[in-house]
Formats: structure tokens, sequence, C-alpha cells
């Protein structure tokens, strides 16, 4: 890669997990290529987890309307969208790195007018790239983002996760906690039960038995974490957990979200975007995982623990029910076979592990 000053454009756009995986790639990028201009293009929901990053001029927002949770639908419009792509063109950037894998991605590469094109050749939409990327199923996502700056020449240094927040937020958090009668003496755990999919998450009556636990035999106060839509579905089950454990759901921006997990000694949930924040937060972590495989999008800790059964059938195309039999629960075996002891065990091994002085989720340090 060239080390003359380029404008440069990173699409990788939609969940919050995705967009906190993300991250490693454009530091990397921004070593290779300091004097660049890099810009983004990223979901609104997700952008608000990012905000701060040192290593992009520009957060572009996209957002068409899809079926997914955080899609605003501000694109919604055949103007709307020419308007987006005439915005692009007129920046004039010289390279576009397609992370997301989608035909759609691809052709938006292509109308930005950029004369290099690099990302995944998926999707039968290789002739649409200038430089093919293989994608592989087995190893983790931040890997295959990185492989997509390798085969671009860029020497990759590194790979661990970051997030930021400002001294405000970080007050509001201790705040939040002072108010809710957790003073920064004591140990606090984190639990998010909620799932985007119901049949992926472990049952939230199991999250209520783990918060009694975790309450009256580990002497944690306990915050339970979760966004706006999960408030009607934790008002049914509130009244099993602890009596001690603090209500923050739907109460919390992600920022803030970010900033309270940097004061917890761990945090337990099932697949999802918290769990990547949490991992970037650098804290000790318990991943539940049933029919989708962690190796692709685990937690990227060294302080995280993967609970995962693995069942022959595993994983599965979750195209719920029709590869196995549902619980009473409507849940799949691998999620059943799941057990509160096991998980507590886990969240005790891993509350005593060191936390990390850096406030970093360190991986690993590429030669």
């Amino acid at each position: 890669m060239s080390t003359a000053p380029k404008r440069i454009l990173v699409l990788r756009y939609r969940f919050i997990g995705d967009t906190v995986l993300t991250v490693p790639f454009l530091r990397n990028l921004r070593r290779e290529a300091p004097d660049a201009y890099i810009a983004w293009v990223v979901a609104p929901g997700s952008a608000e987890i990012v905000r701060g990053i040192p290593y992009v001029d520009e957060l572009i927002e996209w957002d068409p309307v899809t079926i997914h949770a955080d899609s605003r639908g501000t694109h919604r419009t055949f103007k709307a969208k020419l308007d987006f792509i005439r915005s692009l063109r007129n920046r004039q950037f010289d390279k576009v790195y397609v992370l997301k894998r989608s035909l759609s991605s691809a052709l938006i590469a292509v109308l930005s007018n950029a004369p290099e094109r690099i990302g995944f050749a998926t999707e039968g939409r290789g002739f649409l790239l200038t430089k093919k990327v293989a994608y592989r199923h087995d190893q983790h996502e931040v890997e295959n983002y990185l492989d997509v700056l390798r085969a671009d020449g860029v020497k990759v240094r590194d790979d661990y996760l970051e997030l930021w927040s400002t001294p405000e937020e970080e007050q509001r958090a201790g705040a939040l906690l002072l108010a809710s009668g957790i003073d920064a003496a004591r140990r606090i755990a984190a639990i998010h039960p909620f799932s985007a999919v119901s049949q992926r998450g472990w049952p939230l009556e199991n999250y209520a038995a783990l918060a009694q636990r975790l309450s009256n035999e580990g002497g944690f106060r306990l915050i339970v974490l979760g966004g706006g839509s999960d408030r009607k579905i934790f008002e049914a089950i509130k009244p099993q957990f602890a009596e001690t454990a603090v209500d923050l759901v739907g109460r919390c921006t992600l920022r803030e979200t970010l900033a309270l997990l940097r004061r917890c000694s761990f945090m337990v949930g099932n697949d999802s975007g918290l769990m990547h924040i949490a991992a970037a937060a650098g804290i000790p972590l318990v991943a539940l995982f049933g029919p989708q495989s962690p190796v692709k999008f685990g937690p990227w800790s060294e302080r995280a623990r993967v609970i995962y059964k693995g069942f022959p059938c595993s994983p599965c195309r979750q195209k719920f029910f029709t590869e196995c039999a549902p619980s009473e629960r409507m849940r799949p075996a691998c999620v059943e076979a799941i057990t509160v002891d096991e998980v507590f065990e886990a969240c005790m091994a891993v509350a005593a592990e060191t936390r990390n002085p850096a406030g970093g989720s360190i991986r690993n340090d590429v030669c």
C-alpha cells in the first residue's frame, strides 16, 4: 500500500458487534496511512458506541430500511439513496475497503467511483472488486477483516479491541450506581440476559437462578442490562431475580453502559453486541452460545470464557425448529444443555482474574 496521502472509505455498517470488531482494522489502517483521510460508513444505532474513535476522520451514516431492529429508515426513498451515493462520489475516494459481505455493499463501492475496491469475494460479487479476498468461516471475524488489510500489503501489528468514553460519561455511570445504592467498594457483576433471537438465548429463568446465586453465594451486587425493547420481557421475570439486583434495562445509553461495564468485576450474557462491548471494555466475561458457533463471533478477549456445547448438529442454520425439536421453553437442546451450576462456576472463575490495567481487551500482538 502506498504511503502517499489517500482518501479511503471503509464499508462495515449495521450491527453493534460488527462495528466493535472493525476497530482493530481501522487502527492498523491508520498506522499504515497516518496522513490519509479515512471515512467509515456505519449504521446510526451502531455509530454511538464508536464515537471518539481516533482512527477515522469521518463517520458516515447509512440507514436503508431493513428488518434489523436498529434500522430507522433514514435512507428509505430512492432520492435519499441517490443523495447518499452522490455524497460519496463528491468526496472522491481513492480506495474502498468493503468489509461487509453483501452484494449491495459492493455496489455502493462501485457507485462511489473509487478506482480501488478491496473486499471479500462473496455473494458472487467478485467482479465488482479490484482486489478479491477469500472469506474464511473457520476463523474469527476480526481476523477476516485484518486479512483484507494483509491482502492489500498493510502490515498488521496488533488485533485488540478498544472503545472510548468521556470523563462525563464515566461520572454519570458512577452517579447512576450511587443512586442505585452501589458504592465503589462493592463487587459488581453485570448480567445481560437478552437476545435478539429468543431461541438463541439462555432461558430467563436460568439467569434469575444465576442472579440469586451470584448475590447470595458470590456476594456480588448485580446490575441487569438491556435495551428499551427488552423492558417488557424483563418486567415479567424481574420478581425472580435477586432483590438486590439493580434494574437498568432500557435505562442507559450504549455509552453509559460501556462506562458501567468498566466498573464491573465481570459480565455474563448471551451472544450479543453487548458481549462485544464488554470484551472491548477489558473486563472478564462469560458468554453463552447455543446454535451459533463462537469461532467467528465469539468474544475477542483473553478474559472471556465461552460456554458452548457443540452438539453434532452445531452450529446449525438457525431455522427454528426444522432441524431439532424445541424444549418446553422453546429452546434448542444445545441451549438447554447449559446448566446454572456451570455458568456460576465460570463466573466465579473469571471474577478472580486480574483486571487489565490498560483498560483494553488485549487479544494478541501480531508479529
